[in-house]
């Protein structure tokens, strides 16, 4: 109870002041001056067209337009803090819950529904390139994109250095059919370019996992056998399947229900667009959990080409030990201290000796490399 009571504090009027009689707002400016604000833009839409102003719009300016007017505004914030957010959330009447959660990130991919807005959460998923796989490239970087939609607003929270939402804007705003559809048709606009940044990773990521299994089943030969590749980079590779694995798979359930369930704030048109997204959220899920399956196989067959590599090591040295072992033998035998040995004393039995000894290991060597012991 204790933390809602906080968070209804950080919502509160009293953290900004709005002048009724000029039609401005004062936000809280605690935060350092010469800091750029979190806005990023801010505009108000009317029947799919953006409206043109002289100057950048505040969120109170543009709500107010659209409360005179009609249409809907669109503001887009990066990293904001709660001074910066309060403001916005006390004007639009956010949850203290969901204002919680865009401010502090980390969240899991959800869709939650509040009294007048929904609250969904995207991962978003970049692919970092490398020249060559090590066992701490970083392969995937994640990022935050948090959406509020209400009957009049739409509010993203961005947080992360990727996924900027500058270029979508500009596409949505080339099609003022589609944009005029209202809030419910950018929610589905960042859904699909989410989803679509997916399926571009997955893509990329199939091949750092092809080029991993090329060197495990392909690599240099000792002797016919593979001697494997370092394990750690495997197991680098999974966990940043995992962490893409983690971005997708708890989004699939409400894109389901955005594209099955009839919600109000939602375009009927518009609800069959996010049967589309996810299909394609499905195929990508299918094909990460395949990722992680194929590399657990990669890495056991890895694992296993190690420890037969090991074998062989242990074959070939047995193997010289067995031939090291005639000439030790003999050698042992007339290193002994005795009178009467056969041919101690006689003119030929060094050579022979040591013609013997060569024999026998020379036929020892040709008997174990017959078998493949050497």
């Amino acid at each position: 109870m204790s933390m809602i009571r906080d968070l209804r504090a950080v919502v509160r009027p009293s953290r900004v002041s709005l002048r009724k009689d000029t039609g401005t707002s004062s936000y809280d400016t605690t935060r350092d001056p010469a800091t750029p604000s979190a806005v990023v833009d801010c505009a108000v839409y009317r029947d799919g067209t953006r409206v043109a102003s002289a100057a950048p719009l505040s969120p109170h300016e543009a709500m107010r337009l659209v409360r005179r007017d009609g249409g809907f505004v669109w503001i887009g914030l990066h990293e904001p803090t709660e001074a910066e957010f309060a403001g916005i959330a006390s004007e639009f009447g956010l949850h203290p819950l969901a204002v919680e959660d865009a401010v502090q990130a980390h969240q899991r991919p959800k869709l939650e529904r509040y009294d007048d807005s929904l609250f969904t959460v995207f991962k978003t998923i970049h692919y970092v390139e490398h020249d060559r796989l090590t066992d701490s490239s970083e392969v995937v970087e994640t990022g935050e994109v948090m959406c509020f939609t209400g009957r009049d607003f739409f509010i993203t929270v961005r947080h992360g250095g990727q996924g900027s939402l500058r270029a979508l804007r500009h596409r949505l705003q080339d099609d003022p059919e589609l944009l005029a559809k209202g809030p419910s048709a950018v929610l589905h606009a960042i859904a699909d370019h989410v989803v679509d940044g997916y399926i571009a990773v997955a893509d990329a990521v199939q091949d750092d996992i092809d080029d991993v299994e090329t060197e495990v089943f392909s690599p240099g030969r000792r002797g016919g056998v593979s001697r494997g590749v370092d394990s750690a980079r495997i197991y680098q590779l999974k966990r940043e399947v995992l962490e893409f694995k983690r971005a997708v798979a708890p989004l699939l359930r409400p894109m389901q229900l955005l594209s099955e369930r009839p919600m109000r704030l939602v375009d009927p048109d518009i609800q069959k667009y996010f049967r589309d997204v996810a299909d394609h959220l499905a195929r990508v899920q299918e094909q990460v959990l395949g990722f992680d399956e194929l590399l657990n196989s990669i890495l056991q067959a890895n694992l296993a080409q190690a420890s037969v590599a090991q074998n062989e090591d242990m074959r070939k040295i047995t193997a010289w030990a067995a031939i090291i072992a005639v000439p030790t033998m003999v050698t042992g035998v007339y290193g002994m201290n005795f009178d009467f040995m056969p041919e101690l004393h006689w003119k030929y039995g060094y050579p022979l000796v040591l013609s013997v000894t060569v024999a026998m290991c020379v036929g020892i060597h040709r008997v174990l490399k017959r078998n493949g012991w050497l």
